[in-house]
């Protein structure tokens, strides 16, 4: 049997007419049925394309010229957004960028968790979707004796060198980042090549408390030794006095991996602070703390909904990092259990409670899904389990501890639909009901999505 052919070329020239959008924000045009997709083009447009890519059930594109414009289009206000990839959708309407996520979610619960008649909330989007990042990680290069610091290009590891903001960072991160590689410049300290493993600065990483405008500077090294380090210390001190915590971290692999295993304080203290509500959490150099403070307070409020707390509530929080939504948790709960396998984060959670003043809430270290079940075996029975998992979800004995310790109540915190999707698919399965799903838009300019799901316990089971 003959092998039928894509009806494109490689190479080709085309004109398209686009009608959807990928969950990754590209346009998909359609010849004949077969789709092609585009990044940058939008739905109801048509434009030119030049194909670059065949595969059998589906082609890729390069838009050429836009010949009738989607009136959602817009212009980026950045100069490097089509060369930088940080960003996906500055080119499109924040209005059809909330819904885009809408859709993205909605479309994964059909497709993956097979869950097509839960109410999927329009997204919660920001008022200024712009200067939102508390955190920039940046890296360090040289060109012609000179530091530069810059993203980097689309699948590749070469620097974006007439970059000299970012308007989805804080403009306080910004000019530190300048701060931080002018003067490491002036005071001689070379850039890491990652080409010879030779040099020493790698990285510049910045953290803004967005309440409280105490910043950390964390300068990732190759070497243990950091050339001029008090001139550098002095200098950034004496300059900016927001500045509360210099560290240094040491990562002599040969690695994509940003930050190595070593972190040492150079000068202040080893925190920053920031608030959410009226919360107040430390911040050290490597613990996970949202990205944009403002949607985190909705995304939260979210979840305390879905939670539905008393007072009179055992909650379990998986995955509690250093007890963000534990604490919001625990002043309407009766007792709040925490776990999360970072150490660290523990640490930073248990300092966290006494610095708000929160008594009903332990932090344990630990997988998850061992020590849930070894808190059933000791007569644990929570009415409510909150998760939070990393972008690839739960673990199947997570959720196979959740069922079998059978609360009222799961709120489910996502930041990948298709892995939520799946996880909801084994929780319907297991006797719950998914019976909302929130978006947030905790990323805009990008086409990642938050989600907080509401799920009750079938009377059945």
């Amino acid at each position: 049997m003959e092998k039928q052919k894509a009806p494109v070329q490689k190479n080709e020239m085309l004109t398209l007419t686009f009608e959807d959008l990928t969950h990754e924000g590209d346009g998909v045009g359609k010849l004949n049925g077969y789709p092609i997709f585009v990044p940058y083009a939008l739905p109801d447009e048509q434009a030119k394309v030049k194909i670059i890519k065949v595969k059998k059930n589906f082609a890729i594109g390069k838009l050429i010229e836009v010949e009738h414009a989607s009136p959602n289009r817009v212009e980026p206000p950045c100069n490097v957004y089509y060369q930088c990839g940080g960003c996906q959708l500055q080119h499109m309407s924040y209005t059809m960028q909330i819904d885009m996520k809408r859709t993205q979610v909605t479309n994964s619960l059909k497709k993956i968790g097979h869950i097509d008649n839960v109410p999927v909330h329009p997204t919660i989007g920001m008022d200024d979707p712009w200067r939102y990042r508390n955190k920039v990680q940046i890296p360090v290069a040289a060109k012609n004796g000179e530091l530069i610091t810059g993203f980097y290009r689309k699948r590749s590891h070469d620097i974006i060198e007439d970059m000299d903001r970012c308007i989805i960072n804080s403009e306080v991160n910004d000019r530190m980042v300048e701060a931080v590689r002018s003067i490491a410049d002036r005071l001689g300290i070379p850039a890491y090549d990652e080409k010879s493993h030779r040099g020493v600065l790698r990285h510049i990483m910045l953290r803004t408390g967005e309440m409280t405008n105490e910043t950390m500077i964390v300068i990732v090294t190759r070497t243990n030794e950091l050339p001029n380090k008090k001139a550098l210390i002095q200098e950034l001190k004496d300059t900016y006095p927001n500045v509360k915590s210099i560290m240094q971290n040491i990562n002599s692999q040969r690695t994509n991996v940003i930050l190595g295993k070593e972190t040492k304080l150079l000068w202040g203290d080893a925190y920053i602070h920031d608030k959410i509500g009226d919360l107040t959490f430390a911040i050290s150099a490597k613990s996970f703390y949202q990205v944009n403070p403002p949607q985190t307070k909705k995304l939260y409020d979210k979840a305390l909904e879905y939670a539905q707390l008393t007072g009179k509530e055992t909650v379990i929080d998986a995955y509690c990092g250093i007890g963000t939504i534990s604490l919001s948790l625990a002043q309407q709960a009766k007792k709040v259990y925490g776990v999360e396998i970072v150490p660290e984060a523990i640490a930073d959670a248990k300092e966290n409670a006494k610095r708000n003043h929160i008594d009903n809430a332990e932090f344990f270290v630990g997988q998850a899904e061992k020590v849930m079940p070894w808190w059933t075996a000791q007569g644990l029975q929570p009415d409510v389990i909150v998760v939070d998992p990393p972008r690839k979800g739960c673990d199947e004995a997570l959720l196979e501890a959740m069922l079998a310790m059978k609360p009222e109540r799961i709120v489910y915190v996502s930041c990948n639909p298709s892995t939520l999707a799946r996880d909801l698919r084994i929780l319907e399965d297991g006797g719950y009901e998914t019976k909302q799903v929130q978006p947030v838009d905790m990323f805009p300019q990008t086409n990642h999505v938050e989600c907080v799901v509401e799920l009750v316990r079938k009377l059945s089971n």
